[in-house]
């Protein structure tokens, strides 16, 4: 399963294509359920590229059902299945090519603040250090390095937008919500971000970052969207991990790299990439989707 599914069809079997973001595709499959697709697209810089990377999105479909699967404890959340057999409809080719990468969820009501967690200073998190000396509103010590561990993970929302996300201050997420949402949102984001940072800690991964989603059903708090893929979080090896510099990253910071090497403007078309480089990404994928889900999890679906 080498081939690359860039995905957007509008319909699939029965099913009818409700939403189409970066990398998911959003179906519907009957008042009470939709079905998440998710491909091999991949954006940087806000700019989709042309290709596709070969087994991404099943890395991240497996991945994601992974820690749905192992934080029901924590929070419920909206997965209901990811077997493509019970889709109605669907030719052969098309089970074949959505097997692996569909998750089967129930319809929630998003909530419209994304829920990002730091454990690291890092990112636009830095960047706004080094201006005011906080990263949304929150206070930081004087002095902490770039890539530096924070004492505590913060959490530092931001805006959920196509276009581009803005940072919230915790008052901020907290009066677009309201405090029945923020309250429990934020204590799941917390507890979500120390079992992931514990769990991939035993392998050797450290956990920069992470952002999560929820939605409400029947006035019922879920974790939904995705949960500490490498498309959500920033993950870091351990064994390499120093202060004051880059940090070699499980995810596409290999192609965000490449193309601050060009002279590109960052706006579309985006530049075709090379073979090898896509080779690169891909393989970067399947190694993190192994260390988090075992190969067994991948098995079959490379």
């Amino acid at each position: 399963m080498n081939s690359v599914y860039l995905g957007r069809c509008e319909r699939l079997g029965d099913l009818t294509l409700l939403k189409s973001g970066k990398v998911r595709d959003i179906y519907e499959v009957d008042a009470e359920r939709l079905c998440f697709v998710t491909s091999d697209r991949v954006s940087a810089f806000d700019v989709q590229m042309r290709q596709g990377i070969p087994h991404k999105g099943r890395v991240l479909t497996q991945v994601a059902a992974h820690w749905f699967e192992r934080t029901r404890d924590i929070i419920p959340n909206h997965l209901l299945s990811t077997d493509v057999a019970t889709l109605p409809g669907l030719s052969d080719a098309e089970r074949d090519a959505l097997d692996g990468r569909t998750l089967i969820v129930r319809r929630c009501e998003p909530t419209t603040v994304e829920w990002v967690v730091r454990g690291y200073l890092c990112g636009s998190g830095w960047k706004e250090y080094q201006e005011k000396g906080s990263v949304c509103g929150i206070e930081l010590p004087a002095g902490l390095p770039f890539c530096g561990k924070l004492d505590d993970p913060i959490l530092t929302p931001t805006t959920k937008d196509d276009d581009h996300d803005l940072p919230l201050t915790l008052d901020e997420a907290r009066e677009r919500v309201g405090d029945e949402v923020f309250e429990p949102a934020r204590d799941a984001s917390m507890a979500l971000f120390e079992r992931g940072t514990k769990e991939l800690a035993e392998i050797g991964i450290l956990l920069a970052d992470t952002k999560f989603e929820f939605g409400l059903l029947d006035g019922e708090l879920l974790l939904i969207d995705e949960a500490l893929t490498p498309d959500s979080s920033r993950f870091w090896p351990a064994e390499s991990y120093e202060t004051g510099r880059n940090q070699p990253s499980f995810d596409k910071q290999i192609l965000r790299d490449w193309l601050e090497t060009l002279d590109w403007d960052k706006s579309p078309p985006a530049p075709d990439l090379p073979q090898d480089l896509v080779e690169r990404i891909s393989r970067r994928y399947l190694e993190i989707g192994e260390r988090i889900c075992g190969a067994s999890a991948l098995e079959g679906r490379q």
